[in-house]
């Protein structure tokens, strides 16, 4: 079996992402607003400020979920490489990657570091559009190379024999 090669792409467009968090964001207040006006009488403090603090929350959610900086990820054979987009091939984080949700043009992929910090990236295929098909082969199918040299033909394993 052969490994999947190496892949490095910056992430930079992030439109959709920002898009689906807005709207998401909106309706969430939208519904609070609608119950306000839907009901009869005033509402108490007791109702109002529980109210009033999950407006709050899902205002500051939508806000820092809003926030995606430009990023570089990479397979270099054996492990995934996660980094600011101004320094590809030299990614400080590794760790692995999978894909949480994936609809077509858009993905939502989950990257644990070696330390166990998770970090969430949206990935859409607009701007990525030259990239695309290698950048879903490789999140599919990036398997360790195994042997002595990493990214040439390495021995088929017991699993694929099967």
């Amino acid at each position: 079996m052969r490994a999947s090669p190496a892949f490095q792409v910056s992430i930079v467009r992030f439109g959709v992402w920002r898009a689906a968090v807005a709207a998401s964001t909106l309706l969430a207040l939208s519904s609070l607003a609608a119950w306000w006006l839907a009901v009869d009488e005033v509402p108490t403090t007791m109702v109002a400020l529980p109210l009033a603090l999950v407006s709050l929350a899902a205002i500051g959610v939508g806000a820092s979920l809003l926030r995606c900086t430009p990023t570089s990820l990479r397979w270099d054979t054996q492990r995934w490489h996660f980094g600011p987009a101004g320094a590809p091939g030299e990614e400080p984080t590794s760790g692995n990657l999978a894909i949480a949700l994936d609809l077509g043009a858009w993905m939502l992929l989950k990257f644990e570091s070696d330390q166990r910090r998770t970090t969430w990236l949206p990935v859409q295929r607009r701007g990525l559009e030259a990239h695309w098909h290698a950048l879903r082969c490789a999140v599919y199918c990036a398997r360790p190379a195994s042997g002595p040299v990493a990214g040439q033909n390495s021995a088929i394993s017991t699993e694929s024999q099967e």
